[in-house]
């Protein structure tokens, strides 16, 4: 089924178009720039963002076929519009070489097992504990923020050699990491293509 998408969005993209080229990025990994960049109005994301479109494209059809989808936290939950997720934080508990963040993490693998997407837009040692976990991740969306942990975790992913989008900058949020995962879940597959 076809998303409907309102007038004030259309327009959004239309300005966000005209201020900044986008035509030169293969499909998915377009359609996750421009969701990111909308959901947060900063351009510069268009050169933070860092993603392979192989890669973006084998997560696309798995997460169309059903895969789990883990969040980090219940902001980034809400973002993500059109598909349930599971977040573990609220059983979570820290404890003296742990945080509640990455004590969630390995809640949700015991929960939902190899293959799922995670999408960390909050905690730098929620993407830190995934890292440490053998989660053979479909994807991984790693868009922590802050000034401490954020830019090393997400450089840590990149080097993990993980499926996975992520940005070099110390910028990110719930709101940005749930726009990458919906760009996927919006871009249409091939069958809706025909419809």
């Amino acid at each position: 089924m076809r998303r409907v998408v309102h007038p004030i969005e259309q327009e959004s993209f239309r300005r966000l178009r005209a201020r900044l080229d986008t035509g030169h990025f293969p499909p998915l990994t377009r359609a996750v720039v421009e969701r990111v960049i909308h959901s947060s109005a900063d351009l510069a994301y268009a050169d933070d963002l860092v993603m392979d479109e192989g890669e973006l494209a084998k997560a696309h059809a798995v997460l169309h076929a059903g895969a789990p989808v883990v969040v980090d936290v219940e902001m980034v939950a809400a973002g993500i519009t059109r598909r349930g997720t599971v977040c573990r934080l609220k059983d979570a508990e820290a404890g003296p070489e742990l945080t509640r963040s990455a004590h969630a993490m390995r809640l949700a693998y015991e929960e939902v097992g190899p293959g799922a997407l995670w999408v960390i837009g909050c905690a730098p040692t929620a993407l830190e504990e995934l890292l440490t976990l053998d989660a053979s991740p479909a994807l991984v969306i790693g868009l922590p923020v802050g000034f401490v942990g954020a830019a090393e975790s997400k450089a840590a992913l990149r080097e993990s050699g993980l499926p996975a989008v992520s940005n070099v900058s110390e910028k990110g949020g719930s709101a940005v990491a749930a726009a990458a995962l919906n760009a996927l879940l919006y871009h249409p597959t091939s069958l809706e293509e025909t419809l």
